[in-house]
């Protein structure tokens, strides 16, 4: 008995949705990040509740102390100290927590398993990974946000009233700063020791003049132009604003948002085209 069937090729134009792969393809790729993540999810939450209280201990209680015992009433912006650090710390955290998903794991992702290429070899493009990527980061940065807002919540850093406020200021700048890492940590072929140059050369003096534990106006002019380039001063400025009435003119508001949104958008372009680049090399 002979069958008439006759077997006909469909090409991958017909097998493949590229409509699909093109719309959620960020997705595929947010989703493939946090299954990695959540292998140590166990090791985020303990640093997104124990950097929090341990920095709320000796920094904003136990220094804090000191300051608002220093002199009658409150010294800082006429808030305790506690209070007047918690949006620095929270922008902090949320910096550290967006950067960790998009430092390392890129380098993984081109040099350690190469799995970008292997996303790459699939309907998945360049910027599509990099948005995939940010997503990922975004979830991990809302995660710690939360986290860290909850043990504030218990020091009597900030109210109920703040943290919507304190939320979006803090996901902007972890998103913001992260992409620019993104961008950066897209053009090492190895890491011979540019995370550590990072870290002593960027990371170390942006929180440290910032006017993360004092007020930004008191160090020299020469200083200042630190905190005035820093992601993480303007977000501080921002959330001081929002949470508790710290005055900040009208125009400078404008600054606030405009150079953390510009500074991800830069940092996502230029990512997006070293990815598509090097996936392309």
């Amino acid at each position: 008995m002979t069958s008439n069937t006759t077997m006909t090729w469909r090409g991958a134009k017909e097998i493949v949705n590229l409509r699909k792969a093109t719309t959620w393809g960020a997705w595929f790729v947010a989703e493939y990040r946090l299954r990695n993540m959540s292998k140590w999810i166990g090791a985020i939450i303990a640093f997104g509740l124990g950097n929090p209280i341990m920095l709320l201990l000796s920094v904003g209680v136990g220094i804090g102390s000191l300051v608002d015992n220093g002199t009658s009433g409150n010294p800082i912006d006429g808030v305790g100290y506690l209070v007047f650090l918690a949006p620095a710390l929270l922008a902090s955290a949320a910096i550290q927590s967006a950067m960790d998903e998009t430092t390392f794991p890129t380098l993984q992702g081109f040099v350690w398993d190469k799995s970008f290429f292997s996303m790459n070899s699939t309907q998945l493009r360049g910027r599509s990974i990099v948005s995939g990527i940010m997503i990922a980061a975004a979830i991990r940065c809302i995660l710690t946000v939360f986290m860290f807002e909850a043990i504030l919540m218990a020091f009597g850093a900030i109210t109920w009233s703040s943290i919507p406020a304190l939320t979006w200021s803090a996901i902007i700048v972890g998103l913001s700063f992260a992409s620019v890492m993104l961008a950066a940590t897209s053009f090492v072929k190895q890491d011979d020791g540019f995370f550590a140059i990072v870290g002593r050369f960027i990371i170390a003096p942006m929180f440290m003049f910032s006017g993360t534990y004092y007020p930004l106006e008191i160090l020299p002019v020469p200083l200042q132009v630190v905190g005035w380039v820093s992601p993480l001063w303007h977000a501080t400025d921002l959330g001081r604003h929002l949470s508790y009435g710290h005055p900040v003119e009208g125009w400078v508001l404008v600054v606030h948002y405009a150079y953390l949104v510009i500074l991800y958008f830069v940092g996502h372009y230029v990512a997006s085209r070293q990815f598509e680049k090097r996936l392309g090399a």
